[in-house]
């Protein structure tokens, strides 16, 4: 059973955060589908890395696309077998997985290997938001660069 959670009472209190209600209430509402699995791992305060198990598929199988903040990898593998399946239990079925990105985190690298898609991510932050350090400067460095402007007496 699940519990819906009523937001509205954040939306009256809170101004600037509409994204993160968006996507709280879009994530209530998703079925969970747990096909293909992945791991998302932090490999430093600005890298992480997604893992998915896509075993079976090859490299033109799947597509890898990132529009704004959303990462959409999706699979579809083409009917190449001969013979008849006397059992199936390895899943090659069509997938879509979505992943909705912080800003600033874009993907640097693709690789698939044994059987995993491994999709590096990093958070890039422009010059402008990134911390700096201010200068402090004291009221001696304030008089020593007034001028005093002498005035020339005409004789």
């Amino acid at each position: 059973m699940r519990t819906v959670l009523d937001f509205s009472p954040l939306h009256r209190s809170s101004i600037g955060f509409e994204r993160i209600f968006g996507l709280l209430e879009a994530a209530q509402t998703q079925p969970s589908d747990n096909w293909p699995p992945f791991d998302t791992m932090k490999l430093s305060d600005d890298r992480y890395r997604i893992s998915m198990a896509v075993a079976g598929f090859k490299r033109d199988e799947i597509e890898i696309s990132m529009q704004e903040n959303l990462l959409v990898i999706r699979g579809e593998r083409k009917n190449d077998v001969e013979g008849e399946y006397l059992h199936r239990g390895i899943a090659y079925r069509p997938f879509i997985r979505r992943f909705e990105l912080a800003e600033h985190v874009h993907v640097t690298d693709a690789h698939l290997a044994d059987g995993l898609l491994s999709i590096s991510l990093k958070r890039e932050l422009p010059e402008s938001m990134k911390p700096r350090r201010i200068e402090i400067n004291t009221g001696d460095a304030v008089v020593a660069k007034v001028r005093q402007i002498e005035q020339q007496v005409a004789a």
